[in-house]
């Protein structure tokens, strides 16, 4: 058996699962620091000299809520599609 070919694949397998570890752990990294800078960019965005800056619980409270929100209009909307198609199936 040749050892220096088996050590060669051993470095490109070890080359690609080092690789794919990077690119996994680095997306998670950046799509955190985008969601930490968006979040900072609109309560600097909600602040005024009249107001009270809102804490980061209540900003995610409030996405929260409009995440809500839009589930509840995606539904609602289903169930009028269900409706209209009960009644063109009568």
């Amino acid at each position: 058996m040749d050892w220096e070919a088996v050590w060669d694949v051993g470095k490109w397998v070890l080359a690609a699962l080092a690789a794919g570890f990077i690119g996994q752990f680095g997306k998670s990294l950046a799509l955190r620091l985008i969601s930490r800078r968006k979040k900072r960019q609109t309560a600097e965005a909600q602040t005024d000299e009249n107001t009270i800056p809102m804490p980061p619980e209540a900003l995610l409270e409030q996405e929260k809520l409009q995440t809500l929100a839009k589930i509840e209009k995606k539904r609602a909307k289903a169930e009028i599609k269900r409706m209209k198609k009960a009644e063109k199936d009568t």
